[in-house]
């Protein structure tokens, strides 16, 4: 058997996004180059709870050896050929539980920690590189406080991973909110529409405000600040007579609550293992309510509604270039950690610079525009009065 520096284990969680694949790539060439093997395991953390630790056991669907030519062919291909889930060990209900542990593990819900514990044990993994959003993550920093050695890589569409600037997905997400919300203007303005745009964004509106900043929406509605309808109605109404096409532009993110409203707007009411409820449908919610409250401000005549939900079209595909040089660095950050010994970190971007923050930030906080600064409450729309020293994306509280 041939000598290794050490073994990596690699997992993709939550969400698929373009730019999974580079950051993958990158850590494998690096690590191979320098005497060390790397793990795929597959469907995030699930492929740690289904692995069973017996050498007579097939477990090829749960975790694998990657290579260069396996890696070369994803690079540049959107999603994540190591597959994902929102499997969380430490809260994993009774369904989920697998074959070989339903005799030890019969609550409604169940952690199963020291079954990941065991397995990674087991595996020989000495290192484990989880890319994720903050719910990977959380459970990635519970990993590092059992004595995991521990670095991670940020993932989410959203941007709103604490203790980084960017999160691999992001770039992508308003590129392609940005090019199909100016291509739906032309079905707006034939009809002479309002056009309400609903896109993901739970906690926080960066990946409303960055195309409402693009010049992609006249305004924009956040999930940081309760909107007036009425106000939202009114302001849409002046943005259409004041276009030649009489048409206007509303982006929306799914997390956004009208004034009143006691929650988000969801489209079921079963949650994930983190706890969270699929949400949608904030967007037929607010066109419905313009289109009824549209003849006080429109002379008496009500104003027709064309209404899209982006969704999964904004993160399919393949990454843009930022999403596939990002992952690329990230990548080799995560690696050169596991050279210096540092675990416990989590890869990041900070004022256009790259580095490492503690894991621990990922829990216990949330990143979220800083509304006081950065949206004006009464346009419904981004502010701002000076890029001058601003990072690239400035937003954040």
């Amino acid at each position: 058997m041939k000598n290794y520096k050490g073994t990596i284990g690699i997992l993709t969680g939550g969400g698929d996004v373009p730019g999974l694949n580079p950051a993958i790539r990158a850590v494998t060439l690096r690590a191979i180059r320098d005497g060390y093997r790397v793990l795929g395991i597959s469907r995030g953390w699930a492929g740690l709870v289904d692995m069973i630790p017996d050498q007579h056991a097939d477990n090829s669907d749960h975790i694998f050896e990657l290579t260069a030519d396996v890696v070369n062919r994803a690079a540049r291909t959107g999603g994540t050929f190591l597959h994902t889930s929102r499997t969380r060990p430490s809260h994993l209900p009774l369904k989920s539980v697998p074959p070989h542990l339903k005799d030890k593990y019969q609550d409604k819900i169940n952690d199963v920690t020291p079954e990941v514990l065991k397995n990674i044990d087991y595996f020989g993994i000495d290192y484990l590189i989880p890319i994720g959003g903050d719910d990977t993550l959380s459970y990635a920093q519970c990993m590092h406080q059992e004595g995991v050695k521990t670095v991670a890589i940020p993932k989410t569409m959203d941007n709103d991973v604490p203790g980084t600037e960017y999160c691999i997905g992001f770039s992508t997400c308003v590129t392609r909110t940005v090019e199909m919300m100016n291509e739906l203007r032309t079905t707006a303005g034939s009809h002479e529409r309002i056009l309400v745009i609903e896109v993901f964004g739970r906690y926080a509106g960066f990946s409303a405000m960055l195309p409402a900043m693009a010049g992609a929406s006249d305004r924009c509605i956040i999930p940081e600040h309760s909107f007036d309808i009425n106000r939202l109605t009114e302001l849409l109404v002046q943005d259409r007579a004041k276009n030649p096409s009489n048409y206007s532009v509303v982006i929306i993110s799914e997390g956004a609550q009208m004034v009143g409203d006691k929650e988000m707007s969801f489209e079921a009411h079963e949650t994930d293992q983190y706890g969270h409820k699929k949400l949608g449908g904030i967007g037929d919610r607010v066109s419905a309510k313009i289109k009824v409250l549209s003849p006080q401000f429109n002379q008496g005549k009500e104003v027709n509604i064309l209404t899209q939900k982006l969704g999964y079209l904004v993160r399919c595909g393949n990454p843009d270039a930022m999403d596939s040089i990002v992952p690329m660095a990230f990548g080799n950050l995560a690696f050169d950690s596991i050279l210096k010994k540092q675990t416990g970190r989590l890869i990041s971007l900070i004022d256009g610079c790259y580095g490492n923050v503690p894991i621990d930030l990922v829990v216990g906080s949330k990143k979220l525009v800083d509304v006081d600064k950065y949206y004006n409450i009464n346009r419904l729309r981004p502010k701002y009065t000076t890029f001058t020293g601003r990072p690239l994306f400035f937003m954040k509280s």
